[in-house]
């Protein structure tokens, strides 16, 4: 029998039972993972809201140093985090090697945001009264963060949330996904062992019903959620005063007009489709092409589909594997034959074989169809002819998402047109709407949640405005 791997609490390795991890694309054993029980939960909170006045005090050069031995960390164990990913996520290897070098930029630009000056000076003579008085206004930390991480991107999403809020002085309490703990309990020991305070960092796999007070505590001061709108929205309910930021997903909408280069966008489209099985909040699922260039389209991305390799998240060849869960494959085919009884056209793929999810493409599809209207997480993408782009921009917003979206032409006016009408939190030009650079902002509106990550922007949620005025006279 395999001895579970330990949780971190309160910065301590403590023995735990737990559960066997399987991987998800053939159910073989990886490692068995301690649960955390909910007196656990009570320990941790404890102790993070006890050492955030060591936190709150640590210099900036310091919390500097911890992020970037993190890592440099990262770096030199690259490929035992990127197996545990591959394995535990079910991720080909390739993008799980890719996953921690992204995790490192996160952790560098944290480093590097501990050095920025975000203070202000006002000038308060601008108002009669204000004569002889100087302001100025830094931003300080809230307090412990309660962070809940997803599955699909087990490091980099957990940096997301645990590098800001070392930059920001906010112990955490970490509760990773069920399903990919191991990657989670790996970073936090490298956090400690690079002088992070014990009682400021907790790694907890744990039952959701034992986490509650997670959300309901109110010592913690800011809840960091990823995950589906059905539970982020009910913990917005449940949080009581505290803070949340949610990242809800989406349903990726893609514009393709007919000046656009049919060929490139086509390949972003396949890649940003289907790479990764489609398991991410901003993965293509939604594309309009000008009706000119429809038909070409359409058989460039069948060609590319052709040419995906599935295979075990092992093999260096393969550009996707298998869903995470079974649960999942039923529910992608249930949407198949929803769409299918509807009359919608699969120009290929609409095969699920256990757990995997040939790579699909679908046309003559409604807009109501659960495969546009809701998000798909799975390598299915549905295409739809538009003559105006003005009927395309209308046909992206229809829609209860709003994370982010891609639009593919050489004119700047229809560029600068959508930038303003699309209802997204970002829009990528030229590009697929599944590229992300973590510096930068990233977050939603609608149902895909509210609040922003990217390093700096993150910060911002994790700290608020302290105000000082003297009075010089």
């Amino acid at each position: 029998m395999t001895t579970p791997r330990p949780i971190l609490l309160a910065g301590v390795l403590t023995d735990r039972p737990g559960p066997m991890i399987h991987c998800p694309y053939d159910n073989a054993p990886i490692a068995a993972v301690g649960r955390a029980t909910r007196a656990d939960v009570d320990v941790a909170i404890s102790a993070a809201y006890g050492s955030f006045a060591q936190t709150r005090t640590l210099p900036a050069h310091a919390r500097a140093r911890i992020l970037r031995t993190v890592a440099a960390t990262l770096t030199t164990q690259r490929e035992a985090f990127a197996q545990a990913i591959a394995l535990e996520a079910g991720k080909p290897i390739g993008q799980a090697r890719g996953e921690v070098s992204r995790a490192v930029t996160t952790f560098e630009t944290a480093a590097d945001e501990c050095s920025q000056s975000h203070d202000e000076v006002l000038r308060l003579d601008r108002a009669p009264g204000g004569e002889h008085r100087h302001a100025t206004v830094k931003r300080v930390p809230i307090g412990p963060i309660a962070a809940i991480a997803p599955f699909n991107f087990p490091l980099n999403l957990v940096a997301h949330k645990v590098a800001p809020a070392i930059a920001a002085g906010c112990p955490i309490v970490l509760k990773p996904a069920s399903q990919t703990p191991t990657a989670a309990l790996m970073l936090g020991d490298a956090i400690i062992a690079a002088g992070w305070p014990a009682g400021a960092l907790s790694v907890l796999p744990v039952a959701s019903n034992d986490a509650q007070a997670l959300v309901r505590d109110e010592r913690i001061a800011l809840l960091s959620f990823t995950g589906s709108p059905a539970v982020g929205w009910q913990l917005k309910a449940d949080c009581g005063r505290k803070r949340i930021t949610l990242e809800l997903g989406g349903n990726a909408g893609v514009i393709v007009h007919d000046d656009a280069d049919i060929a490139t966008a086509a390949a972003k489209c396949v890649a940003g489709g289907f790479n990764y099985a489609g398991q991410s909040c901003i993965s293509v699922q939604r594309v309009f092409v000008q009706r000119a260039v429809y038909p070409a389209f359409v058989e460039a991305m069948r060609a590319g589909v052709e040419r995906l390799v599935i295979g075990h998240p092992l093999d260096e060849r393969a550009d996707l594997c298998s869903v995470i869960a079974p649960a999942e494959a039923q529910r992608i085919a249930e949407w198949f034959a929803e769409a299918r009884t509807a009359g919608a056209t699969f120009v290929s793929g609409g095969i699920v074989d256990g757990g995997i999810v040939k790579p699909t493409i679908i046309t003559d599809a409604g807009p109501r169809l659960q495969v546009n209207c809701r998000e798909v997480f799975a390598p299915v993408v549905t295409i739809t002819p538009y003559d105006d782009f003005a009927d395309a921009i209308a046909m992206v917003n229809d829609s209860d998402y709003g994370l982010q979206a891609a639009v593919f032409t050489r004119d700047v006016g229809r560029i600068y047109h959508a930038y303003d009408a699309l209802e997204v939190g970002g829009l990528i030009v030229n590009d697929m709407p599944t590229w992300r650079l973590d510096p930068m902002p990233y977050g939603g509106v609608k149902h895909s949640g509210f609040g922003r990550e990217g390093v700096r922007y993150a910060i911002e949620e994790m700290t608020e405005p302290k105000l000082m005025v003297i009075n010089l006279s």
